[in-house]
């Protein structure tokens, strides 16, 4: 492995140390305590405002369900609980790229990623480390498989994730401590503690990771700590949060079709190498006038990578972002409402990359969405204005030099109808965008700059049943004009000849009894080209179907167990625009368990993944059969929790 600096090195266990301390200081606290009141729940749901009720037409994963699920972090909550497709992403972590539509090797820049209502998606084309949030801390996770610019602008055409956190208790102290180890070298340590007086809640979050990985060259270290405070009354509340990552990652490089078949460990790129140093500082607050509520989000991201792959890519990434706005909420009768607008401003710099490249993209944004409740039926209606404004300049050799004005224009309508207490009906229709960021304009191979991505979204959707007993069925359509595309035929980031994705997904969750529970997730997906010389041609590195189910077993006496296999149908290579190979990436399914027991307040797990230790890939880039990025073999790992 590439030789770490000696900070990294030592760094990496620190968690550990702290592991011992946070329980040592913590036990005393524990024990004066006899009861503890919860604060207010925290749901920030689609009006960007807390909310009892979930967006329409949502996946909601609840807490509840990642402990049965005993899933490890975010990432993994929403492939298993809500079957999301994902394919490993190239940093080492457990960070797979998300897909909820159908849109391939773009999944990530046409999804937002929130945590309480502040942003990290990224605007570049690297993956949402969402590796980083402690998953000890999360109280929810919405999802939403539709387009969504109008609330969260640029990259929502194929949905939003929010992710909420747990606000802590009141007059307690709890916490707790994990540690992990298994196949191909993998350790991790995490450690969290929530302290809450009256009206004061402060936390802190620390997790390490490190692991050689399945592959040759592959190995990854990452720290983690998060934590903040908040301070809550009545009719407002006022908090600061850190959230911090380090990140040392190997990459093995693709392999042909010969060299895969031969071993699919190996790499034939013993030096390429990459690191990601992130920090995110937040501040947010809230008042309440009677019925109208105002907040507020201020948060600064700073970045800085480095990347080996056969030439050195050196980069700092500023981003900062504030998000003022407000609710007013009134009713007449039996008919209420809930009016909300904003403004989004946003301001990103970047300096290096593969060139001396210093590049600005700042945003404003104006955004309203109004919600009427009448009885059974709820109908909402939105539109969002917002203007990019984009610069580069190569300070070394004069070239990639641009200044660019760009308004979009996003709008929504939503509705949803309780047809019977457990039959509800949902549609939306509406408008959503993606601008081209600094590394899709410094990947074309025109002087001209990419234009927006637009899409026009239709979805239909029908529920039925309660939590334990529920079958959700929905119908999608995506329209998309210009889209954004790295086209590796030509070796260019490039606007497509237009496309559509339309496809039906069902996914359902029965309590079969006490003890245990089913869920189930099916989705397909035709994604074609609709103009131009590929008219009528399959995407490519989309599989039309998708299958997971996934059998939950808690018993109540201290043991559990979750079993799931997924099944993948076969793909495009990334380079068959055209449609003329005459093979496809193979189909697969995989198989994967845990089977933990509680002792006291020890909980002692063991699972593996891919169980059958099935060969996979989920990324292929070059020609058939070439540019193939192994998926991990068989993996099993043991752990130890502790809850105080």
């Amino acid at each position: 492995m590439k030789s770490l600096p000696s900070h990294r090195s030592t760094a990496a266990w620190k968690p550990l140390a702290l592991v011992s301390a946070l329980a040592t200081l913590s036990f005393p606290a524990v024990a004066q305590v006899e009861t503890g009141q919860k604060l207010a729940p925290v749901t920030v749901s689609a009006s960007r405002f807390e909310s009892t009720e979930a967006p329409i037409g949502a996946t909601v994963i609840t807490a509840e369900q990642i402990r049965e699920a005993s899933v490890n972090n975010v990432n993994e909550a929403i492939r298993k609980i809500a079957g999301v497709y994902g394919r490993q992403n190239f940093s080492g972590t457990s960070d797979f790229t998300l897909d909820l539509n159908g849109f391939g090797t773009t999944a990530d820049n046409n999804i937002v990623v929130m945590v309480d209502g502040i942003r990290i998606s990224e605007n570049e084309q690297t993956p949402t480390l969402m590796s980083s949030i402690p998953i000890d801390t999360v109280e929810r996770i919405e999802i939403v498989r539709s387009g969504s610019s109008v609330l969260f602008g640029d990259g929502a055409t194929g949905g939003t994730i929010q992710i909420i956190t747990k606000r802590g208790i009141a007059n307690t102290t709890r916490g707790s401590v994990f540690a992990e180890v298994g196949s191909f070298g993998y350790q991790e340590a995490r450690a969290s503690l929530s302290k809450g007086w009256d009206n004061f809640v402060l936390n802190a979050n620390v997790g390490s990771i490190h692991a050689d990985n399945y592959r040759a060259n592959s190995g990854l270290r990452q720290d983690t700590f998060s934590g903040g405070l908040q301070w809550i009354v009545k009719d407002a509340r006022l908090g600061f949060r850190i959230d911090s990552s380090r990140q040392d990652s190997r990459f093995p490089g693709s392999l042909t079709e010969a060299q895969y078949q031969a071993n699919p460990r190996q790499s034939f790129k013993p030096n390429e190498y990459g690191s990601f140093d992130v920090d995110r500082y937040t501040l947010f607050g809230e008042k309440k006038f009677g019925n109208l509520t105002l907040m507020a989000d201020l948060s600064r991201q700073l970045k800085n990578t480095e990347f080996f792959q056969g030439a050195l890519n050196k980069a700092r990434t500023e981003m900062s972002q504030f998000s003022p706005r407000l609710r007013y909420v009134s009713s007449v009768g039996s008919l209420a409402n809930e009016f909300v607008a904003g403004l989004d401003f946003t301001h990103w710099n970047k300096v290096g990359g593969w060139t001396s490249t210093d590049s600005t993209q700042k945003s404003t944004a104006i955004y309203f969405r109004d919600e009427i409740k009448s009885g059974k039926a709820r109908i909402a209606f939105g539109a969002r204005h917002e203007r990019f404004e984009k610069s580069a300049f190569d300070t070394v050799t004069l070239l990639n030099q641009y200044q660019n004005k760009a308004p979009v224009n996003a709008w929504s309508l939503e509705g949803a109808y309780q047809i019977q207490p457990l039959l509800n009906i949902f549609a939306k229709a509406g408008r959503s965008y993606r601008i081209a960021n600094i590394d899709d304009n410094f990947g074309k191979s025109s002087n001209e700059l990419l234009k927006p991505q637009t899409s026009n979204d239709l979805e239909l959707g029908v529920s039925f049943g309660s939590s334990d007993q529920k079958l959700t069925a929905r119908v999608f359509q995506h329209k998309l004009k210009n889209e954004l595309l790295y086209d590796p035929t030509i070796f260019s980031n490039v606007n497509l000849d237009p496309t559509k994705r339309i496809g039906i997904e069902i996914e359902g969750r029965a309590r079969l009894t006490d003890a245990f529970t089913v869920t189930g997730v099916l989705q397909h997906i035709e994604a074609k080209f609709t103009e131009g010389p590929y008219t009528g041609r399959e995407m490519v590195l989309v599989p039309k179907n998708t299958a997971t189910l996934r059998l939950n077993w808690l018993p109540g006496n201290g043991h559990s167990a979750d079993a799931g296999v997924q099944w993948v149908d076969k793909q495009r290579y990334g380079d068959d625009f055209s449609n003329a190979c005459t093979v496809k990436m193979p189909s697969f399914a995989t198989l994967d368990a845990r089977y933990a027991v509680r002792v006291g307040a020890w909980e002692l797990a063991v699972r593996g993944t891919n169980l059958t230790d099935k060969n996979y890939f989920t990324n292929a880039f070059g020609a058939c059969g070439g540019g193939i990025y192994p998926d991990p073999g068989r993996t099993v790992r043991f752990s130890a929790r502790m809850d105080f």
